[in-house]
This record gives structure tokens, C-alpha cells and sequence, in this order.
């Protein structure tokens, strides 16, 4: 079947789909072939995003043989996670997430982080191509003909993580390969399950609020039911931070909880915290179980050989997740930050408060430009996402509470629109996307998820400490589409070249009325606006030199942003990506 294939890159877990070009009802998920044991492969639904990297001499050889490649030397998927309980140091975990971090370099060899020096390292975008090429071997081995791949990133992601994640795509060997964000993706899922009967679940005006939570990460977006020509049209409208919690946080609060009274080593706290993800998934699975027991292999000098013995009871689970995860709050508690030691482990930038419910109330708060007058934006309908909504009294808890926020502030409670498989939703909206953007159904309008800005050094009188302001001028307005570009209006730019000089450049997720060439006076202080990773280069050029030049801007196909500075009235034309790291490439004339 010739068609498009659409890849959840998740931070826990990956799926694959698949649609035929001629017919939106032929969407289909792919299984995806993967070691449970050496020298056993099974197909699963799902590929956990877990490699472990083996010692030499730690499994016979050809154990970790996969069908599209006899000398395969890693471990990836289920058997990497399990087996890695037992020797976490050589496990590589989160990294999608650490493609994301910007105080990271994402091309380096960081990962498993904090492992010692004599154990073999690898990127985070080399662990994401080793999944990808995995789930490429899956492809080949079920013989599957496809043309495009649709692969999805978060909506957070900015555009250094964006590019990152094609370039993963490259090294996997995947070909023509286009970005969509998860919650549309999610959305999309939904209108593939629905199709034409979407009209009867939303209407003009609906705002539907998308949470997404899976294993590792918090994603919040606002999608917005407009008309365009009598037809109904779906338009994003904001999007979330990039919040790092989810349910690893959830596995991490139950194994803290049950082993509070015991010492045990890191091995067995891992062990302990696979082994909790296990009971709360029966518990969550079967509402008439009470408790669930566990057991964890034993390394302590008294019980060499026996095993520790725990249990999570029904009333842990429901007091640790839906009360610490979810508590009921009202719409004005924010997320709460942790006063901090002075010194800190260097590590990914992990939400410091675990409640979801108040970082929604953050979201919803932030966008009250769009409230029309109210304090904050009143969803009309959620649609859920991801695997840690598959426990139903999560999804009711957080239903109540907005719904409380809702009815406090004089609105109407939310309609739940029938979502798609919370897992596989992703995958399968991914594909789905492939036949929309080839001319079919509806396409969810979104573009560029923030504005974006570029730095302009005031002109000043030198002040003994004092540094002059710094103007930012926007040059990529909220929802600026994949594949367009504008001139921003003449201003007296000059550009510094011949020398190395930094370009800063700055965000904004509230700031959804300005146009190319607005300024904000003074960015540095602004509360609206957020600095992004500065671009450190040295543009070609006669040495210390301005050059007066006008600016454009572009987003490109895969929704990186591209600046470009053309000299008034002469040939020079410079490039500056928001996509790479410290090696920033520019053109020069």
C-alpha cells in the first residue's frame, strides 16, 4: 500500500501508522518488531524509547540480532528498558527531552547522563535516530510502500529542537520527512475517527483545550472552531510551555512513597520504580482490585538471593496521583517555584511543581488576551492525549476542576469530543495529516506556535554601568506559516560583520497581535517576552564593518525560522537560523 507513514517520536514511547494516499479510512498502526529477551523478538504496539548500550561481552553473539540488521550491537525498545533496571548507568533515557534543552549541546555524546567516562556515550540525536532507523527496519520488514514520512514534535518545541529532530530523521536514512505538531496530530486522530459527524461534537466559536500528558512531558494547546466561506475550520490559537512531567513523575512518587521506610540502592530504586508503573497500570486497569503486590530482587548482605516485598494499595495510588498530580485548585493558583540550593546537579530543567492542574491554570491564565474580557480562556470542549489519561480518574479529576473554574466564572462545563486511542492517537493523527495536506478533509490551521523577535541594540550615549537597551523587533508574528516569508519594514539596521558578535533573538506565546516590524522597546525587562538561545557567529565581511541592511524573514517546511539580512544597495546577503547550535551556520555574500 503506497501511502504516508506517521512516527510518534515520544519521549517514552513510539508508534508508527500508516495511511494509503487514495483513503482517509485506511488508516492502520504498523507493530513493530523489538527484543523482549536475547534472541527473542516479538511485535509490540508500541517501542518504549529506551537504548541500552551493552558492555563488550555482555550478550552472546547474535543475541541482539534484529531482522534488518544481523549485527546490531544495541539494545532498543522493551528489552533495553527492562534490562537497563539492572544496570541504569548504560541506559539511555529522555531523549527527546534533552533534544529540547538548549543548555545542553544536543550533538554531543552526553547520553546516558552521568555516566561514568569508561561507558560509551551517544547524543540525543543519535539516540532519536536509533529509534527511528528501528522503527525504518519495522517498515522494511513489513513490507511497507510509502513516499512521505510525517513525523511529530511537540508544539513547544522551538526551532533548534525542531531541526534537530529532521536531522535525526536524516541519519536514520528516512526520506521527505515533514513536521506536525502532537496536539494536532491528537486532533487529527479525532477527526479521522469521526469524520463527518466532527460537526455535530463542535460548533462555531468552540474552543477546545488539548492536554496532553505522557510519560515524560506536559503538553497544553488551544485549538480555536472558526468559518471560513460557510465551512467550518479548526485554527491553533496558543500553545503550552514545554513542561518535563508526566508519568515517569507519577512512577517516581510511588516508588519514593512505598520505599520511604526501606534503603535501598540505586539498582533497586529503579527496579522498585518499573515495578510501580506495572501495579498502577493493573490497578488503573481493574477498578475492582484493592491493591497490587511487588516485588524487587534483593542485593542488601542479609537476604542475598530473596526479594523485597511491597504493596500499593488503591488509596496510595488515588492520594499520590490524582491528589498530588491533580489536585483541586482554583484558577488563580499558579505553579509554584522551589527556592533552590546554591548549588544544583547540572541536569534537564524538570518542572519543580508536579501539579498539573495548576500549571493548566498557568496556560489558561497567560492567554487571557484571547478571554475576551475574562480573567482567563474558557474552553468549551478537552480532548485528552496521551497514555497516563488511559486511568479514567485522572481525566474525570481534571474535568472537575476546570469545570469548577468554568461554572465559578459564569461559564458552561466542557464537552468531552470522543477521542481516539490515547496511545497510538498521535501516530495514527500523524498519518491522517499525510492525506489532509495533500488536498483532503480539514486542515488545522496553525503556523509558528510563538512570535518571534530579533535583538537591535539601542544607539546611545556610553553611561558608566549602564548598558544601552535592547529593542526587539518582530519579525515572525504568531501563526506565520511553514513556507512563507515577509519583508520587514525599512528601519536603520546595521549589520556587524567581520567580527564575532552575538545576535540575540526573543519569544513570546501572549504577544499574538503584533505584526513584522513591531517593536518592543525594551525587551530585556519585558514580561511578555522570553530570550531564546543567542546565535554566537562571525558573518564574512571587511573586518569591523556596519553594513546597512533591510531584513526578511521566512519560516520554512519544517517550521525553522530563517532570518535573512540584504545589504541596502549592494549584493551581501547573511543567513541566521534559529536551528543549529554553537556551530550556527551563515551565508555570507
Amino acid at each position: 500500500m503506497t501511502g504516508v507513514i506517521g512516527i510518534d517520536l515520544g519521549t517514552t514511547n513510539c508508534a508508527v501508522a500508516q495511511t494509503d494516499m487514495d483513503s482517509a479510512s485506511s488508516v492502520r498502526t504498523i507493530p513493530i518488531p523489538q527484543l523482549t529477551s536475547p534472541g527473542t523478538i516479538e511485535d509490540r504496539g508500541l517501542l518504549p524509547s529506551f537504548l541500552y548500550l551493552p558492555q563488550t561481552g555482555e550478550f552472546p553473539d547474535g543475541t541482539l540480532a534484529m531482522p534488518w540488521d544481523p549485527g546490531n550491537a544495541v539494545i532498543t525498545g522493551e528489552f533495553a528498558r527492562a534490562h537497563g533496571v539492572k544496570a541504569p548507568i548504560r541506559l539511555v533515557a529522555s531523549a527527546k527531552s534533552w533534544l529540547s534543552y538548549s543548555g545542553a549541546d544536543r550533538s554531543s555524546q552526553i547520553l546516558p547522563w552521568g555516566a561514568p567516562p569508561d561507558v560509551e556515550k551517544v547524543s540525543p540525536v543519535e539516540a532519536s535516530a536509533r529509534y527511528l532507523k528501528h522503527i525504518g527496519g519495522a517498515l522494511e520488514r513489513a513490507n511497507c510502500d510509502y513516499s512521505e514520512v510525517i513525523l511529530t514534535v511537540p508544539a513547544s518545541f522551538d526551532a533548534a529542537a525542531r531541526e534537530l529532530t529532521i536531522e535525526a530523521a536524516e541519519v536514520a536514512g528516512l526520506k521527505n520527512v515533514t513536521l506536525v505538531e502532537e496536539p494536532q496530530a491528537a486532533l487529527y486522530a479525532w477527526l479521522e475517527k469521526t469524520g463527518d459527524r466532527f460537526r455535530k461534537q463542535v460548533e462555531l466559536g468552540d474552543v477546545i483545550l488539548v492536554v496532553d500528558v505522557g510519560g515524560g512531558t506536559t503538553d497544553l494547546s488551544l485549538i480555536r472552531v472558526t468559518e471560513e466561506n460557510g465551512d467550518l475550520q479548526l485554527t491553533r490559537i496558543a500553545v503550552g510551555d514545554h513542561i518535563l512531567l508526566g508519568g515517569d513523575n507519577m512512577d517516581l512518587a510511588l516508588a519514593h512513597n512505598l520505599a520511604r521506610d526501606r534503603k535501598l540502592d540505586s539498582s533497586q530504586f529503579a527496579s522498585l520504580t518499573y515495578a510501580c508503573r506495572h501495579a498502577k497500570e493493573l490497578l488503573f486497569a481493574d477498578p475492582k482490585l484493592k491493591k497490587a503486590p511487588i516485588s524487587v530482587v534483593s542485593r542488601g548482605s542479609t537476604l542475598v538471593g530473596g526479594t523485597l516485598k511491597f504493596e500499593l494499595t488503591r488509596e496510595e495510588l488515588t492520594s499520590i496521583l490524582v491528589d498530588g498530580f491533580m489536585p483541586r485548585v482554583t484558577i488563580t493558583e499558579l505553579p509554584q517555584a522551589v527556592r533552590r540550593t546554591g548549588l544544583t546537579q547540572v541536569a534537564l530543567p524538570y518542572a519543580q511543581d508536579p501539579a498539573i492542574t495548576r500549571h493548566l491554570a498557568g496556560f489558561l491564565t497567560r492567554q487571557a488576551r484571547l478571554a475576551e474580557g475574562r480573567s482567563f480562556v474558557h474552553p468549551t470542549a478537552i480532548l485528552f492525549n496521551g497514555g497516563v489519561f488511559r486511568a479514567d480518574v485522572l481525566k474525570a479529576r481534571v474535568i472537575e476542576v476546570v469545570n469548577g473554574w468554568l461554572t465559578s466564572d459564569g461559564g458552561s462545563p466542557l464537552k468531552e469530543p470522543e477521542g481516539a486511542d490515547l496511545e497510538l492517537a498521535v501516530a495514527r493523527g500523524a498519518a491522517y495529516y499525510g492525506w489532509v495536506r495533500h488536498g483532503h478533509g480539514i486542515r488545522i490551521r496553525g503556523g509558528t506556535a510563538r512570535a518571534y523577535y530579533v535583538g537591535v541594540e539601542a544607539a546611545m550615549p556610553a553611561v558608566p554601568g549602564f548598558e544601552p537597551p535592547v529593542r526587539a523587533v518582530c519579525v515572525a508574528p504568531f501563526g506565520m506559516e511553514e513556507g512563507t516569508q515577509a519583508d520587514v519594514p525599512p528601519q536603520e539596521f546595521a549589520l556587524v560583520v567581520g567580527e564575532p558578535t552575538v545576535f540575540r533573538f526573543f519569544a513570546s506565546s501572549v504577544r499574538r497581535d503584533d505584526r513584522v516590524g513591531d517593536v518592543v522597546e525594551d525587551a530585556v525587562r519585558s514580561d511578555e517576552l522570553e530570550e531564546v538561545a543567542p546565535i554566537e557567529t562571525s558573518l564574512q565581511g571587511e573586518p569591523v564593518q556596519l553594513v546597512p541592511v533591510n531584513l526578511q524573514a521566512a519560516v520554512t517546511e519544517v517550521g525553522t525560522l530563517e532570518v535573512r539580512c540584504l545589504q541596502k544597495g549592494g549584493a551581501g546577503r547573511w543567513k541566521l537560523e534559529l536551528n543549529v547550535r554553537k556551530d550556527q551556520r551563515t551565508d555570507a555574500p
